[in-house]
């Protein structure tokens, strides 16, 4: 197993030795919705070379944060998913991520996988603004399909099939990060044909007000000396 010594007794320092390597922390990422096989998660890491993710993989099975198992049959296909101690990095991707939003150089229009979207909305949920609000929002991506919960000012959202929600939103996850992040409105994604929305519309227009990104940091010219 490769090695990565700080001579540090830091917990940070032995994190970063854990899933300090490039990529580690997206494989991670795609990996907290459940298993997935070798070929999926190459679609959601559209950047990552096929050997690289295998030494990412073959690291983080060896550090007992990923296990690769065999499906039952019918299906019988290889697939990796995180250990329960992998699952717990899940507040680390979130922090990070909240932190990274609030960077004055990040870009939100680039690409992000499907993981991602649903990644985002856990992390970004405000319960304050959704403390009257009960219901349940199916999402079709793709192939994939996930169900929000929304009651008592609280938020699950995970695998599910899609139909057994009060409304179901079909289409692209770039045109859904595009309706909750970028503020596009949701007629002008349905005109184009990114988004199909089924059901009760009025709980998806409120859902997507629930994911208030962070006021940006400053950037480095404030911190500037006066010449």
């Amino acid at each position: 197993m490769k090695k990565r010594f700080y001579d540090d007794a830091c917990g940070a320092a032995h994190a970063l030795e854990l899933v300090g390597d490039r990529w580690a922390l997206l494989v991670i990422r795609e990996l907290l919705l459940g298993p997935k096989r070798f070929s999926d998660l190459r679609t959601g890491l559209p950047g990552i070379s096929a050997n690289v993710l295998t030494q990412r993989l073959e690291d983080l099975e060896a550090k007992a944060v990923v296990v690769r198992r065999k499906l039952p049959p019918p299906a019988s296909a290889w697939v990796y998913e995180l250990t329960p101690w992998g699952l717990e990095a899940e507040e680390i991707v979130k922090v990070i991520g909240r932190w990274a939003a609030r960077s004055p150089s990040h870009d939100p229009s680039l690409p992000i996988s499907v993981s991602s979207t649903v990644m985002s909305m856990r992390t970004m949920f405000a319960p304050e603004r959704a403390k009257d609000m009960t219901g349940k929002i199916g999402f079709r991506l793709g192939r994939e399909e996930f169900v929000a919960t929304l009651a008592k000012g609280r938020l699950t959202i995970g695998r599910g099939a899609a139909d057994e929600a009060d409304v179901v939103v079909e289409g692209d996850q770039q045109a859904l990060a595009g309706a909750i992040y970028g503020g596009v409105p949701l007629a002008k994604l349905e005109k184009a044909g990114a988004l199909n929305v089924k059901g009760d519309r009025a709980l998806f227009e409120r859902y997507i007000r629930l994911f208030p990104l962070p006021e940006k940091a400053p950037d480095a010219k404030a911190f500037r000396a006066p010449e």
